[in-house]
């Protein structure tokens, strides 16, 4: 129509508030849906709590925004990561609490794209935030004395003793495996001379 231009100005959306409340208390959101309409558990209750107020605390330093002011777009990417690593480089968390924390902001941040889907492209950056991988236990065989100190605890003048001397004497020379279990026969429960039956109700 007349003189307007064909396209328009895309109105950036408008600011929604993340929290209510004092600083210590839980974001709303939070605890109306996340906690409440999901029945989340009193560990997952908690670990929200140690959550969001470090995360709170953290942001009014870095920004100056109390979080009676704090809005999704205030929440960015770039404000979450450094959040971890604060996590990992000044509290000297490992990378499990890091990945425990990050968990804790998606469930808020998939709430949210719920809500306000007009935040959509702030909140699908910070949900592109991956868990950093953590060091897995390796688990090893028993060396050469362990088997054998392992069966000589058993003693043989009891019952209980003699089951589990049967149970792991097959298994022991090959390797720490229960499955060798399945091959016992009578002669591996074998009294020895003067043992007593034991009886059990």
């Amino acid at each position: 129509r007349g003189g307007e231009p064909c396209w328009r100005t895309l109105e950036r959306p408008p600011r929604v508030a993340v929290v209510a409340g004092r600083a210590p208390d839980l974001p709303g959101t939070v605890t109306g849906g996340v906690v409440n309409q999901r029945a989340a558990s009193a560990n997952t209750v908690g670990a929200y709590r140690t959550t969001f107020r470090p995360l709170l605390r953290y942001t009014d330093g870095r920004t100056g925004t109390v979080p009676n002011n704090l809005y999704i777009d205030d929440l960015d990417a770039a404000l979450i990561s450094a959040f971890l690593d604060h996590l990992e480089k000044d509290r000297g968390n490992s990378r499990a609490t890091r990945n425990n924390r990050l968990a804790a902001i998606h469930s808020l941040f998939n709430y949210l794209a719920l809500l306000h889907p007009e935040h959509a492209q702030c909140i699908q950056r910070v949900l592109t935030i991956g868990p950093k991988r953590t060091e897995r236990h390796t688990l090893t065989c028993l060396t050469e004395p362990e088997p054998a100190a392992l069966l000589a605890s058993c003693e043989q003048t009891r019952w209980t003793g003699r089951r589990g001397h049967a149970i792991l004497a097959p298994p022991l020379p090959p390797g720490p495996r229960t499955t060798g279990a399945g091959s016992l026969t009578r002669a591996h429960g074998a009294r020895p001379p003067g043992a007593r039956d034991r009886a059990h109700s």
